[in-house]
């Protein structure tokens, strides 16, 4: 199912990588722990950092804003995942580039040479906003690229990147499944502060109880609060692809994504580790070691 050209393991956690990276030889990373305890599955679809030269090349940002829609040091804030037995996918390439919390339909007709095929997918508010599968736009609005890519590039960069991704991701479900009996997924993103209501640390979206177990909910958000973190639930963020395609509660999927508040570990001008970062990361370590550990659902 996998290839070695497209992906990696390993079952050590990892030394945080550079803020910027070179281009990697694989597009992903499964961290696998030593022994696998766990029912649970972490996944970082929007940490990646390594940027391909093409698309340096054909953008009309500088690096820094280019980086404005990376969930910046996700995959680090939950490096310690393995840890606690359960695996971390990671993508690494950067979500600017492909992103794989979207259908594969959502094409931006206002990013292409070719008009892509029509479907309510390609008028999405997502893609309306410049955010599809292929991003027109970064997060705070300015456009990528000098001109219009031609529809063979999306498609290469599908069958590259985003096929493969979800591969890995559907074949951790199904080991998982195998193992267990369940599989809970955590799909683990930042929020700029400005989107957190209420200014909250966290937000957990489980799309309004359709893609997890509520009890599951609920016992996370307990987790949260009692390390003292404040915790908002689906709103704005319900969950996207990911908690969408493969949340199934009666089946045995369970599917949470987890909004970090960036304000809290990150400089969000310049993109930078805060201080706080290294207690932030011991504190979710702590959050995650309770779902990773949790019986049900």
């Amino acid at each position: 199912m996998h290839t070695d050209a497209a992906f990696e393991r390993s079952a050590a956690a990892e030394t945080p990588s550079s803020d910027y990276d070179e281009p990697p030889p694989r597009v992903l990373h499964i961290a696998e722990p030593a022994s696998r305890t766990s029912a649970a599955i972490f996944a970082s679809p929007h940490s990646g950092r390594a940027y391909p030269a093409d698309l340096l090349s054909a953008s009309r940002l500088d690096p820094l804003t280019l980086r404005r829609s990376e969930d910046c040091f996700v995959d680090d804030l939950f490096g310690d995942v393995p840890r606690h037995g359960a695996p971390l996918l990671k993508a690494l390439f950067p979500r600017a580039y492909c992103d794989v919390n979207r259908d594969p339909g959502e094409l931006d007709p206002a990013l292409f040479l070719e008009a892509p095929p029509l479907t309510a997918l390609s008028r999405s508010p997502r893609v309306n906003a410049g955010l599809g599968v292929i991003a027109r736009v970064v997060r705070d609005g300015a456009e990528i690229y000098r001109r219009r890519l031609p529809l063979a590039e999306a498609r290469r960069r599908l069958a590259e990147l985003h096929a493969p991704y979800h591969a890995a991701l559907r074949g951790l479900i199904d080991q998982t499944l195998t193992r267990f009996g369940r599989a809970i997924l955590i799909d683990c993103h930042s929020m700029p502060s400005l989107a957190a209501v209420g200014g909250v640390d966290i937000i957990l979206g489980d799309r309004y109880g359709a893609s997890c177990a509520p009890d599951f909910t609920a016992f996370v958000t307990r987790a949260f609060a009692e390390n003292g973190f404040s915790v908002g639930r689906n709103n704005p963020y319900a969950g996207g692809y990911t908690a969408e395609t493969y949340g199934n509660p009666a089946k045995g999927i369970h599917v949470l994504q987890i909004e970090v508040n960036r304000a809290i570990y990150l400089d969000e001008q310049r993109l930078e580790r805060l201080p706080a970062f290294a207690l932030v990361k011991e504190r979710l370590s702590a959050v995650t070691a309770r779902i990773a550990a949790y019986p049900g659902p």
